[in-house]
């Protein structure tokens, strides 16, 4: 069964190395990494960057496989893979998200977040994250908590591209926007879902809003005790574990 993974903001698909690395054998063969534009891959210059145009994208992507995917999101890869299920279920075998708390309707965006969609302060402060050589890039990166080597490889991926996609993608989803996404999320139960719960990420809603959210979507909930937003990186080998025992349950 192929399994497909979709980076999110503002990194490159290098955040998904360590844990694939974790897999079994035949999962590591099987496994496919897809970087949204501007994201690890070419920004075209009549591409948006807008939320929906992620969401058409990555339809798009899934289309040219001949059967369903298992498909995992991180950030807003997480929003764009809740989008394909709750609008294409017949793409999937199953779903892995960890920002389904963005839908609901008491979620508060992130300093950073606001930062970005704020007019003059979101092109200064993107301008300041991508500037230098890739070694300050990556200092910048450790300090947001991804490890090293991974930052330094997202690092060189990093430039002028994603902070114009970054601000676009922010800007299309305000916070009445994804509030009214919302509603349409228990369409997403037609396929299992699974929703990591990292207990010390603080940019994707409270532990309870995401098992808020999870059981409207259907999808069962697993709090992962102690990790951050890149849970992915700081805990490889658990979160390796808890993808397969999904994967194997269906």
């Amino acid at each position: 069964m192929t399994t497909v993974f979709v980076n999110g903001v503002p990194v490159t698909s290098a955040v998904w190395t360590p844990l694939i690395n974790e897999l079994s054998e035949s999962q590591q063969q099987e496994a496919v990494l897809l970087s949204p534009p501007g994201f690890g891959a070419p920004l075209p210059p009549d591409f948006g960057a807008t939320f929906v145009d992620y969401r058409d994208w990555l339809i798009d992507e899934l289309s040219r496989f001949e059967a369903p995917v298992d498909l995992v999101g991180h950030d807003f890869g997480g929003g764009y893979v809740l989008e394909v299920a709750m609008t294409r279920p017949d793409l999937l075998r199953s779903w892995v998200s960890d920002t389904i708390g963005g839908y609901e309707p008491d979620f508060a965006w992130h300093e950073i977040a606001k930062l970005w969609q704020t007019p003059g302060d979101g092109e200064r402060h993107v301008e300041e994250l991508f500037s230098g050589g890739v070694e300050e890039r990556a200092a910048r990166m450790v300090d947001w908590g991804v490890p090293e080597p991974t930052a330094y490889e997202v690092a060189l991926g990093q430039g002028p591209q994603m902070g114009k996609a970054i601000l676009a993608l922010y800007r299309s989803v305000p916070q009445a926007v994804l509030t009214e996404r919302g509603l349409g999320l228990p369409a997403a139960a037609v396929r299992p879902g699974l929703v990591p719960v990292a207990t010390e990420d603080h940019t994707a809603g409270s532990v309870a809003l995401r098992h808020r959210a999870a059981r409207r979507a259907g999808a069962r909930a697993v709090d992962l005790d102690g990790l951050g937003h890149w849970w992915m990186l700081h805990d490889p080998a658990r979160t390796a574990r808890m993808l397969s025992d999904f994967w194997n349950s269906l």
